[in-house]
């Protein structure tokens, strides 16, 4: 009779379990291992169904009650990796997978399980060999494909990525995430159209993917064919779609009795970018500088390379958190635990964000700043640091959910890599003909930017251009090239440096830098000018087409930014008119970096500094710094 009850009561829990009912099943699982506490069953499955809930630490006590109940369950073994992995309990799961890949070395569910996990702890490459290995004894296995496809696009290889993601879907057209990782792979190859239509059909399945949601609004800057209006409703409607995800209760969750202490705020900083990256140049000279008897600083890196600038900056923080392949809800206990008065986005829709994080309101003050050209969506973000030109009051306010604080005179300061190089001649000095050229990424280069770049080729007889990218140049960007009037015969094309110090070595290729547009470049402008290199640039209506504005006017040239096509062109005509006034320019521009705000460390980090109080005073003190009639139209000083 009893083995009956236990029988009936399994396949009642099965039963919901396979609908999707999963609470229901875990009461079932529940009360049969209270009859049997060595049902294995009852063990595993109730493991599974924690798992699926999100209850790690539960999922993590089953499971291994199971394997303790039999030790050669492989998919038992495997699900404790994955348990591991969702606690965020990294060496455990590479660890409890290399166990089970092991004993099993056909299971290929368990390879591609263990190539998640290697990419989580750093071992991309090594995670690219289980990936593979995963889908050599499983072909069609679809997720396997998939997930390669990831791990292929980490290492830059995004062609292969394509073919990875459009594999998965010729074997499974309903898989889940494959369109997603699509749209990934063909953004890194600057086929931005083809991005966001790819991340539409993957709306289309799933209207709540936020990931692909994310990943469209960044595509979305780089197109000078969307209008403002258009970008701002819909970066809008992913604040609300995110927010009405999680629940009112999520929501309103905080540190409502966080306190100051003493004179001190805790503010942590998200960012997959705390390393020899882009986002790092402008962040270390802040935290180098914050007053630490004001602030403590704690650091959230969300990127399996820890380099160099990572130890840098991790001798800033009070608190230092890898974050990688954690999920959200481990993150968000932790981040919790650690209790910051304020918590800085850095990262904005850019890929491995954490803004569902900052939509369950973790931290009473949340900011964003420097990673992203536009507004997060949120409205849980309280606050965005920009400055009065690349946000320019009133028109800015109306095209971001967050309240604005400028900066006087510039949101940047550039941190320049301690292995420079120093600068060199303008090769026009040595040989017939000016150089014009640009090292933005090529998504930034859009179809009007090259039609304008094809006029000022064809005003400066003899004249070249030199273009450079982050990733490997393709024939089908030549052709692209050639499409909208240039002569690629005056075109050379550089692929990426090996290394930091190479790569502003390419300056001495250039007499005259092109900023791109409608999305302006930010470092490689800092780049050109600090390799003393004039930019020309031409100003927009909106934060990303407006840094090249604010750059050039804390270098002291104001005189370099266009207001139209035509002014653009002719300003760098006029430019590679005059080699004597080219030299002049070129040789004083370092002094003039140094003696602006982009190299104003002390400065910048007091004025960043006086922001973050007045945000903190405002959100959760009765004397308020800023009014909010008049919030938007702030100046921090």
């Amino acid at each position: 009779m009893a083995n009956h009850k236990t029988h009936h009561q399994l396949q009642a829990a099965l039963a919901h379990h396979r609908a999707g009912r999963l609470r229901e099943a875990a009461t079932l699982y529940a009360q049969l291992r209270r009859v049997e506490p060595r049902h294995f069953d009852a063990c595993h499955l109730g493991g599974t169904v924690a798992l699926q809930l999100g209850k790690p630490a539960e999922a993590i006590s089953l499971l291994k009650q199971a394997l303790a109940i039999d030790p050669r369950s492989a998919v038992c073994g495997m699900r404790l990796g994955l348990a591991f992995l969702m606690s965020g309990q990294i060496p455990e799961a590479v660890a409890q997978l290399r166990r089970i890949t092991g004993q099993h070395p056909q299971f290929h569910e368990a390879w591609d399980n263990l190539g998640m996990a290697l990419k989580s702890a750093g071992y991309v490459s090594e995670a690219l060999s289980a990936h593979q290995r995963s889908v050599e004894i499983q072909p069609r296995y679809a997720p396997g494909w998939y997930n390669l496809g990831l791990t292929h696009a980490l290492l830059g290889q995004s062609d292969i990525a394509l073919e990875c993601h459009e594999r998965a879907l010729a074997i499974d057209p309903s898989h889940p995430n494959a369109h997603y990782g699509r749209g990934q792979a063909l953004q890194q190859l600057h086929r931005m159209e083809d991005a966001i239509a790819a991340y539409d059909r993957q709306l289309l399945r799933d209207p709540d993917h936020h990931n692909a949601r994310s990943s469209r609004l960044f595509a979305l800057n780089y197109l000078p064919s969307f209008p403002r209006e258009t970008i701002f409703a819909e970066h809008a409607e992913f604040g609300r779609r995110l927010g009405a995800g999680l629940g009112q209760e999520q929501v309103l969750t905080s540190h409502a009795s966080s306190t100051v202490r003493g004179e001190r705020l805790r503010v942590a900083f998200v960012s997959p970018d705390l390393r020899t990256h882009a986002v790092a140049c402008f962040l270390e000279p802040l935290l180098c500088n914050l007053d630490r008897e004001l602030f403590e600083i704690a650091l959230y890196h969300d990127h399996f390379v820890i380099d160099a600038v990572s130890e840098r900056l991790r001798a800033q923080a009070a608190i230092w958190r890898h974050i990688v392949g954690i999920p959200d809800a481990e993150v968000e206990r932790q981040i919790r635990e650690d209790a910051p008065d304020i918590l800085v986005d850095l990262a904005g829709h850019t890929g491995l964000n954490r803004l569902s994080l900052f939509a369950r309101r973790i931290a009473p003050v949340q900011i964003t700043c420097l990673g992203y050209p536009n507004t997060t969506g949120l409205s849980t973000i309280d606050y965005k640091i920009t400055d009065a030109i690349a946000d320019p009051a009133p028109e800015a306010d109306a095209f971001h959910t967050e309240r604005l604080v400028r900066l006087e005179g510039c949101a940047w300061t550039y941190l320049p890599p301690k292995d420079s190089p120093e600068p060199s001649p303008l090769p026009c000095a040595n040989r017939a003909g000016i150089t014009f050229g640009s090292f933005n990424n090529f998504a930034k280069i859009s179809d009007l930017t090259i039609a304008v770049w094809s006029r000022i080729l064809d005003a400066v007889p003899g004249s070249r251009l030199v273009l450079k990218s982050h990733t490997k140049t393709h024939a089908t960007f030549l052709s692209r090239l050639s499409r909208h009037g240039l002569d690629t015969s005056r075109v050379e094309l550089l692929g990426p440096a090996p290394d930091i110090r190479s790569h502003l070595e390419s300056y001495s290729r250039l007499d005259i830098a092109l900023d791109t547009f409608p999305y302006h470049g930010t470092t490689t402008t800092c780049e050109a000018l600090w390799m003393q290199r004039p930019v020309v640039t031409l100003a927009g209506d909106r934060h990303a087409s407006r840094v090249g504005v604010s750059l050039l006017n804390a270098a002291g040239r104001p005189q370099w930014i266009a207001q139209t096509e035509c002014e653009y062109v002719r300003i760098a005509v006029a430019l590679a008119s005059d080699q004597a006034v080219l030299t002049t320019e070129s040789l004083t521009l370092r002094d003039s970096l140094r003696a602006g705000p982009l190299f104003d460390y002390i400065g910048q980090a007091a004025r960043f500094a006086a922001a973050l109080r007045c945000c903190w005073e405002e959100r959760h003190k009765a004397t308020a710094c800023l009014s909010p009639a008049k919030a938007h139209q702030s100046v921090v000083a």
